[in-house]
């Protein structure tokens, strides 16, 4: 019986064709409207070659919001990580209650960020907001904290670690089910205490699971949108905007798709670096083992 080899690969067909309809295709159409002057409605595209890369770089808002995206950078691969590993060791111990504590910090990766947003933008009102309520009770003058073009990027980024900070903490436990025990064990035999056991042993048996969280963390301060979109729309006065909120308001509220979308093309090649930084570890490590 003659084989039918291409059967398995039949499968693939439907899934490709919409992976390529939704994403490939969009992409270097992406590309191709950069070098254009397009508006989003006109019939008519004229090429415009560098133009919109060279305006870019002069562009004091989109350096506003670049400057802003590496805030929101450090604030996901500094801020979000540590915390994360820390709630992991913690809950990993399998004390009286640990799955119900799990199932409490994981409750935020079930929200989308359009919620959290929302959930947040009551938190920070600045009248009856829990924050400014509370820090009345302690005669502390309230804070605009969506408001203030100083700090309104900070609280952007501190509403979107209560779902970063769980994101961490389930790589982590991940990883940790990964440590042998008997090497721990073998810790305890030698006489080291609580940090040299975290430090010598069980530290680098994460390094993958670090690196995974570091990573998944990075992609996703670069992909920032939606939790500002709902919170402030960018403002006061584009200080809390980042490249994808501002590529979308040249795009689609100024009516220039050409030039939204070097935006976008930038944003695309900033995201791919990390992107192969990640795959480059992925395989030397498989390679390794």
């Amino acid at each position: 019986m003659k084989s039918k080899w291409w059967v398995p690969y039949s499968f693939l067909i439907i899934p490709l064709l919409m992976y390529s309809i939704w994403v490939i295709i969009p992409i270097f159409q992406t590309m191709f409207l950069s070098f254009t002057n397009w508006d989003g409605v006109s019939p008519l595209i004229n090429f415009v070659g560098m133009k919109n890369f060279r305006e870019l770089f002069k562009d004091p808002y989109l350096l506003l919001s670049f400057w802003n995206n590496i805030k929101w950078l450090l604030g996901f691969a500094i801020v979000a990580v540590p915390p994360g590993l820390a709630v992991a060791m913690f809950l990993d111990q399998g004390f009286a209650g640990s799955k119900i504590y799990k199932t409490f910090m994981f409750l935020p990766m079930t929200l989308s960020f359009v919620v959290i947003g929302q959930i947040w933008s009551w938190i920070f009102e600045p009248r009856d907001g829990i924050l400014n309520t509370f820090l009345n009770f302690l005669g502390i003058q309230g804070i605009g904290w969506l408001s203030d073009p100083k700090i309104v990027t900070y609280s952007l980024i501190m509403a979107a670690l209560w779902r970063q900070i769980p994101y961490a903490m389930v790589i982590f436990l991940a990883g940790l089910k990964q440590v042998p025990k008997t090497l721990v064990d073998a810790s305890y035999v030698d006489g080291a205490n609580s940090w040299q056991r975290f430090i010598y042993v069980i530290l680098p048996m994460l390094r993958s699971a670090t690196v995974i969280a570091i990573t998944v963390n990075v992609i996703d301060s670069l992909r920032a949108f939606d939790i500002i979109y709902v919170m402030t729309r960018g403002g006061p006065f584009y200080s809390s905007s980042v490249m994808a909120n501002y590529m979308y308001i040249q795009a689609f509220h100024n009516y220039r798709m050409g030039y939204g979308s070097s935006i976008a093309v930038i944003q695309f090649l900033i995201t791919l670096s990390f992107i192969i930084i990640y795959m480059r570890h992925v395989m030397k490590t498989e390679v390794s083992l």
